[in-house]
């Protein structure tokens, strides 16, 4: 895995708009929801979630990444982490398994199930238009309701993403089928507020 990006790709103007914010509620969400007493992220990024988890919560936060402009707690790659086996409860990573070719998606999930003691949790991008419905009317709950149009294009590298669910030859049945070697697939879902991020909960084996 070779470094894409240097750290100016996360500047607020460009990297950081609405819908990834809502992303990072998810990614807190369903990694405390697990009760983890520590915590590997594969991937710096812009350090929204680490800095989170840190301040607001007891879990053991170290992190991952290949890009020593990031300063990541740990230097190396997901393809071949420098960790002994069950060493964190969950491993991590957000938007981060596309920016391998797909061949190496199973080496990479495999290196995190081996280091993870309990569950990995992922997401990935999901390519596919969004049709979204929201309505609220006064003294009642709110509804929203949200799907893609299946629109199967080939995906074509763009310096960084090798792949994305719902491209030609990658359904979600494919990403589900790779984690399912290592686990129970017991949470899959879209964020109604980001239909271009699609998340995973695996329950190791």
């Amino acid at each position: 895995m070779e470094q894409q990006v240097d750290k100016s790709h996360y500047d607020f103007n460009r990297y950081c708009y609405p819908d990834r914010w809502a992303s990072y509620y998810y990614q807190i969400r369903e990694s405390l929801a697990l009760h983890p007493k520590n915590i590997l992220e594969v991937g710096v990024g812009d350090g929204v979630f680490r800095d989170y988890v840190r301040a607001h919560s007891d879990v053991e936060y170290k992190n991952i990444d290949i890009a020593a402009d990031l300063h990541p707690d740990i230097l190396g790659s997901v393809e071949h982490i420098p960790l002994g086996d069950n060493s964190y409860d969950l491993v991590c990573a957000f938007e981060i398994l596309e920016h391998l070719p797909f061949e190496k998606f199973e080496i990479a999930v495999g290196e995190m199930a081996r280091v993870a003691q309990k569950n990995v949790l992922i997401s990935l991008p999901h390519f596919g238009p969004p049709v979204k419905f929201n309505v609220k009317i006064p003294f009642l709950p709110e509804i929203k309701f949200a799907f893609k149009i299946p629109f199967p294009k080939k995906h074509i590298f763009n310096g960084e993403h090798y792949w994305e669910i719902g491209k030609r030859g990658f359904p979600t049945k494919r990403i589900e089928e790779v984690l399912a070697k290592f686990g129970k697939v017991k949470k899959d879902f879209v964020p109604y507020e980001n239909q271009y991020h699609h998340f995973f909960v695996v329950e190791l084996n």
